[in-house]
């Protein structure tokens, strides 16, 4: 190599780190490995994780600016934590939801929602006796569902209860939201019919929490492929240590569930991350669980429904 082409590419180099310093950008090494609070591992995922990917579910946990109202808090899971997290996978949208412990406190959820900006969405958490100008205030600072967690241990008061399902869901309907549950697939089948009656868009956590050995063969399934029939209802990809047992590396029954939603109804599927995994004594690869992905969808097409044209249909990104 010549003296003049070791000077050119010199110059060039220069130039360019010149360049992106006065932008106030640091080069990042996408190869690199990174660690990251509330997740194992430290590598990238193999999958090719198109821009404007979503992560449409996972929490922020803040204690000092906001202390939570019940037990539960997870440390390092704030706003700075989470960044990390999606440098390392390669996302760039997100969705927060209000975690259990901060019962209907949605602070540091619109807080969260402020910091990422406008590529940021939220799911709170509220009582029947909620104001509409609470609600309007709550829209206003990006909130675009409501979450009813009644899968809880015996030995824990649920912040929700399930006679609150059906005013909160009108009333979501009227702001064009969805209503999000976290429950046991025996409840679900235990109020299908409410659930055939409601107005507002649905959501699933965890793909319906159906559990082992049944998994597609509990009637949960049947009702939650009726209601995405119906065209109004979405399950989120997301992996729970609580109703996924075999768990990694092959997490074959999440595998199975997943197939099948992907299979009966691409266009009603989100990811999410489940991120910084409250409960979890070992806290799974992040990484690992969106490679899923390549086993769930096989297809870059599939993948990039899943992870940028739904998110932004069901949450309002914009296209």
């Amino acid at each position: 190599m010549t003296a003049h082409n070791i000077g050119r590419r010199r110059f060039l180099r220069t130039a360019g780190l010149t360049a992106l310093a006065a932008t106030g950008l640091r080069r990042v090494d996408l190869t690199a490995q990174s660690a990251v609070p509330n997740s194992s591992g430290t590598e990238r995922p193999t999958l090719d994780v198109p821009p404007l990917a979503s992560d449409c579910h996972h929490h922020i946990y803040d204690a000092v600016r906001f202390p939570p109202l019940a037990r539960g808090l997870e440390p390092d899971a704030r706003v700075q934590e989470y960044r990390l997290l999606q440098r390392r996978l390669g996302t760039t949208r997100n969705v927060i939801v209000t975690p259990a412990p901060y019962v209907t406190d949605n602070r540091v959820t619109l807080d969260a929602i402020a910091q990422f900006g406008s590529n940021a969405r939220g799911v709170a958490v509220v009582h029947p006796s909620v104001s509409d100008a609470e609600l309007k205030a709550l829209a206003a600072g990006g909130i675009t569902g409501i979450r009813f967690a009644l899968a809880v241990p015996p030995t824990s008061v649920p912040a929700t209860t399930l006679d609150m399902v059906v005013p909160l869901a009108r009333r979501a309907a009227d702001l064009g939201w969805h209503v999000q549950f976290n429950m046991d697939p025996d409840q679900l089948v235990a109020v299908e019919s409410m659930f055939m009656r409601l107005p507002a868009t649905l959501v699933f956590d965890h793909m319906g929490r159906l559990p082992m050995p049944l998994g597609l063969a509990h009637p949960a399934f049947t009702i939650i492929r009726r209601l995405m029939d119906k065209g109004r209802t979405w399950v989120k990809l997301s992996v729970s240590s609580g109703n996924f047992g075999d768990g990694p590396p092959a997490y074959a029954h999440a595998t199975s569930l997943a197939q099948a939603y992907v299979q009966a109804a691409p266009e009603r599927l989100v990811w999410g991350s489940n991120w910084p995994h409250h409960g979890e004594s070992n806290r799974p690869n992040d990484a690992v669980l969106l490679d899923l992905l390549g086993k769930w969808a096989p297809s870059s097409a599939l993948r990039h429904r899943i992870l940028v044209e739904n998110p932004a249909a069901l949450y309002g990104f914009a296209s």
